[in-house]
């Protein structure tokens, strides 16, 4: 029997989206990568200087979420 796309309220998500909410979380509470971090406890250290920095670092932190959620190491 095959697996149909699961819909509706009760739908599995996705390793995806389960890391991309990981992700805006560690992001948001942290200040990761952001130029003036204004985070808990993470202020002066790994602060990008540039957008493309930034979005560099996000893109990093989303393949690490990635791989957490996924049970890689």
């Amino acid at each position: 029997m095959e697996e149909a796309a699961a819909t509706g309220t009760g739908a599995a998500r996705r390793n995806e989206d389960i890391a991309l909410d990981l992700m805006k979380f560690v992001a948001m509470t942290t200040g990761y990568g952001r130029t003036t971090s204004s985070g808990v406890g993470f202020t002066g250290t790994g602060a990008a200087s540039k957008p493309e920095d930034y979005a560099s670092q996000l893109l990093e932190l989303y393949g690490k979420c990635l791989s957490a959620v996924a049970g890689k190491k």
